[in-house]
Order: C-alpha cells, then sequence, then structure tokens
C-alpha cells in the first residue's frame, strides 16, 4: 500500500494539498453537496473521498424507487411519530425528488412516473386503511398540489398475475430511476466540474482546529479547510455519538421471464417489502422486519432467513407457476434512527454532517447535499 508520503510531488500537489472543501462520501448526498459547493465556490479546490472502487452505502445500491410514500407506510409512520413530522419528511421527499429532476433528464436517470401500488394481503386492513384515504389525499394535495394521490384498485391479483393480494392502494405520485444511470450521470457531472474524486480511501478519525480538518485515512492524513460527512448508514463507526444506526437492505433480481406480467413498481407491509420489473426480470428487496437486530448492521452479505423470505413470496404471489432463477443478490446499508428525518448540522467549528436518510435517498439525497453545502459555505 502506497501511503501518502510516498506520493510524487505532482499528485501530493494536485490531489491533496491545499483543500478548500472535503467531502467523505461520494453517493448521492455527498455529490450533490461537492456540486452545489462547486456552483456557490467557483475556484475552490474541492475533494471528495470514497472508501471503495463505488459509493458503498446504499446510493448504487437502491432498488432505484423514487420513494414518495405508500399508504400503509405512512399510516404507520402516522402510529408512531408526531404528524409534524411525517408531513414534513413527505414534503423533504416531494422537493427532493424535485430537485433530482432538476439535476438530471428523465433520459439521464431513465425515470419513469410509473406510480406504485401498496399491496394488501389480509381484507380485515382494508376496513382500517380507507377511512383514511381522504385525509391522506387532503395532505398529499396541501403540501404538493396534486389531487388524489391515492386510490384503491381491488383486482391487482387480475392485472399483473398476482395471487392471494385483496388488492392494492395505487399512488400516482411515485417512480422509478435507472441507479446505474444516475451513477454515471453523476460522475460525468464531478468531473466536468472539476471535482476530484479519490476513490479507495477510509476515512478513520477526524479532528479539527479553529483553522482547517484534519483526516487520518488508511493511507495517511488530509487536510482541508472544511469538511462534510455524507457517509449515511456508516456515520456511526467515524462519529459514534451521532444518533444513526446502520440498517441492512437485501435485494435479489430475478432471471429474465418471458411475456412477465408484473410492470411498475410495488410495495407491501408498511413498506418494508418493494419490488418492480427491471425490463423482464423482477427486483425484490426488503425483509429487515423480519429480524431488524440482526438487520442494523455493516455487513454486506445476505442472510438466509431474508433471501428465503423474499424468493417465497415471488413463488407464492408475486409469480406464482412461473419457472425462474435468482441471478442476482446484494445488500446496501441505509442510515436510520428513531426519528425519521435527515440530519443536517455542524459537528465542528469546520464540519458538518448529512446524514439518516431513512432509506430515502434517492428521494431526499440531492437536497441533504445542497442544505450540507450552505451550511458548509457560510
Amino acid at each position: 500500500m502506497i501511503q501518502f508520503k510516498q506520493l510524487s510531488f505532482w499528485e501530493k500537489v494536485t490531489l491533496l494539498e491545499n483543500i478548500d472543501f472535503l467531502i467523505v462520501g461520494s453517493g448521492i448526498a455527498g455529490s450533490a453537496c461537492a456540486l452545489e459547493l462547486r456552483r456557490r465556490n467557483p475556484d475552490a479546490k474541492i475533494a471528495v473521498l470514497e472508501r471503495s472502487y463505488l459509493p458503498l452505502g446504499a446510493s448504487t445500491k437502491n432498488a432505484g424507487f423514487a420513494c414518495f410514500g405508500s399508504v400503509t407506510e405512512l399510516l404507520d409512520d402516522l402510529e408512531n411519530v408526531s404528524e409534524e413530522s411525517v408531513w414534513n419528511t413527505v414534503k423533504l421527499r416531494y422537493e427532493g425528488l424535485e430537485r433530482l429532476l432538476q439535476r438530471f433528464s428523465k433520459e439521464d436517470l431513465n425515470y419513469e412516473n410509473c406510480g406504485s401500488y401498496d399491496l394488501i394481503t389480509e381484507e380485515e386492513d382494508l376496513a382500517v386503511y380507507h377511512p383514511k384515504l381522504d385525509y391522506l389525499n387532503r395532505q398529499i394535495e396541501f403540501i404538493t398540489g396534486q389531487k388524489n394521490c391515492y386510490s384503491f384498485e381491488k383486482n391487482v391479483n387480475g392485472k399483473f398475475g398476482f395471487k392471494s393480494f385483496k388488492g392494492g392502494y395505487f399512488n400516482r405520485l411515485e417512480g422509478a430511476i435507472d441507479t446505474g444511470k444516475l451513477l454515471l450521470a453523476t460522475q460525468k457531472d464531478l468531473a466536468k466540474n472539476g471535482i476530484i474524486v479519490l476513490n479507495g480511501i477510509e476515512v478513520l478519525q477526524i479532528h479539527s482546529d479553529q483553522n482547517e480538518v484534519i483526516l487520518e485515512t488508511n493511507y495517511g492524513e488530509i487536510r482541508s479547510k472544511k469538511a462534510g460527512i455524507t457517509i449515511n448508514g456508516f456515520a456511526k463507526k467515524l462519529l459514534p455519538q451521532l444518533a444513526v444506526e446502520p440498517a441492512r437492505a437485501q435485494v435479489l433480481v430475478t432471471s429474465e421471464i418471458q411475456n412477465l406480467p408484473v410492470k411498475g413498481t410495488f410495495h407491501l407491509d408498511k413498506g418494508y417489502y418493494y419490488f418492480r420489473n427491471v425490463g423482464n426480470r423482477i427486483l425484490f428487496g426488503g425483509g429487515r422486519n423480519l429480524d431488524f437486530k440482526a438487520e442494523n448492521t455493516f455487513d454486506l452479505n445476505q442472510s438466509n432467513l431474508i433471501q428465503n423470505a423474499l424468493e417465497k413470496l415471488l413463488r407464492e404471489q408475486i409469480i406464482p407457476d412461473t419457472k425462474f432463477s435468482i441471478d442476482y443478490r446484494w445488500s446496501g446499508t441505509m442510515g436510520v434512527g428513531t426519528e425519521k428525518g435527515p440530519i443536517i448540522e455542524k459537528i465542528g467549528q469546520n464540519t458538518a454532517v448529512g446524514v439518516r436518510l431513512g432509506g430515502m435517498g434517492v428521494a431526499i439525497g440531492s437536497l441533504i447535499g445542497e442544505r450540507l453545502a450552505h451550511i458548509l459555505n457560510d
């Protein structure tokens, strides 16, 4: 391993010295932060550190949902946190998605405003959810100006080839992106704006004084006038005082299925499960509610408990009587907490964080990054 002290004059001067802003984490929030800092500081030296060869958390490992919010998820949130907190988060999601679509074209992201179905498994649940639909729609209209966001459709089994679902609540404001295309578009944007991206550098400790921030890494020390931390689910490793915990999200993708009837995006069980078609494949993720404690981990492997549960749902209810294999499996790390909302704040005179995106990174990551840039720029 070549340490920083072994680098040439050119490498040190060009890449590592006299940095004005240093961002830790090259995901959606970190990249948005760096780009907003560039907009505000055309001549600044801005660098982004990433501990892996690709963003390691959830930015390139998510399922590609816009994450606007399903009926059962929102009603569950309203049971556990204040109304103000719930609707502030919905507002953040909506504005964040608008910001993402201002940053990139729909073609850049392969964005589809396909809507989403929140599938119901028990008949008695409908009696609980139906009376609350008007209230949810009024609140969404107040925030977005969009009428009748949610509606109910009974025959989801016949429409999509499912089995045993009792219907689904359609969310017309949900959408889907191609996460890989978002990564490519972001990389192009960073390069075009002269932002240095250094991969394979893990920050181990961070210190600051009145004049600069000192970051101890696996290759040696880097100094910067200011630093922003956007490592989300991994923030607890670097900053154990923060109220954010890792939450593993497991995903699989099937083989191609001829004449696949499933088109669009879908949720069930309060948003803990989610699936969509990717061409003629099914991408299916979630299940961490089967064992919250075990999924509160930095480990990026998969568990048999959750993978078997995902496959069972696929075979029995989502694509029954269909032959398929599993071609891809992976895990991402979200940042969650007892509160469903991000942490965007200064943690030192020259340091600030933008973390705890709560599995909503596609929706809110751009806005969180930009708000962090505003703090660092002050």
